[in-house]
């Protein structure tokens, strides 16, 4: 059963000249479960609005989304989702534990597990010994993955994550490419993000599906058949991201 399919959703938004502006056109999309999916193609194209539209943030003008079969509008366990934005928003007066811990609060998680679930989650990404260090004293591959642990603390099976590493330098997003590889694997988890990146599509992705020019459409949807894990100086590798950059 696909984790997510989205149904012939379209979408426009208002403009203040009157005339709508077609965001998406008549999208496609199936999720298996367990995989990894990247949604790939030019700026503007409509990638984070679908994304958000997976997530339930926008509801699509037309077609509709399921849910591990359910339709996203009678779907309950949202708990099961989680976003990761290209920002890691974290709150500066809170620490790397307690950033982590704010989704099991607004849950009504009670003071013993969330403390039991914290400690494990940071213990996953890399960073118990900076459970009590606010933003401001972490490096920014550091709050990534304080941002990447409060995604997870709520144990879902469907992640997405909108450019989350664009601002990291190309060493750190690899080892952030690493571990999402890693923890994905440990959790079964369902994982489906945007790039503009066509190395970090290949690297991660089972599956890229590429978008064309506004209103997004999907133009062609890729099957990266490569073994785990895909170290990007790779010949493979870079053959594949070539392909993908020159269809974009």
């Amino acid at each position: 059963m696909a984790s997510v399919k989205v149904q012939s959703v379209s979408k426009w938004f208002p403009r203040r000249d009157g005339e709508p502006l077609h965001v998406l056109q008549n999208i496609d999309l199936d999720v298996p479960e367990k995989t990894i999916v990247a949604i790939v193609g030019a700026s503007g194209c409509g990638k984070s609005t679908l994304l958000n539209i997976i997530a339930g943030l926008i509801k699509p003008d037309r077609g509709c989304v399921f849910l591990n079969g359910v339709k996203a509008s009678e779907f309950k366990d949202w708990r099961s989702m989680t976003y990761m934005f290209q920002e890691d928003r974290l709150l500066p007066w809170r620490t790397a534990a307690q950033n982590v811990a704010f989704g099991l609060e607004a849950a009504g998680v009670g003071r013993a597990e969330r403390k039991a679930r914290v400690a494990e989650t940071l213990e996953l990404v890399g960073l118990s010994q900076f459970a009590k260090a606010y933003p401001h004293e972490l490096s920014g591959g550091m709050r990534s993955r304080v941002a990447l642990a409060r995604s997870l603390v709520t144990r879902p099976t469907l992640l997405l994550m909108d450019e989350p590493f664009s601002k990291l330098d190309a060493t750190i997003r690899s080892q952030m490419h690493d571990e999402v590889l890693r923890i994905a694997k440990l959790m079964d988890m369902t994982i489906v993000f945007v790039t503009h990146d066509a190395e970090e599509a290949v690297v991660l992705a089972k599956q890229v599906v590429v978008l064309n020019p506004r209103p997004g459409r999907v133009r062609e949807t890729r099957m990266i058949d490569l073994p785990y894990p895909r170290d990007p100086s790779a010949p493979a590798v870079h053959e594949q991201a070539r392909a993908l950059r020159q269809s974009l």
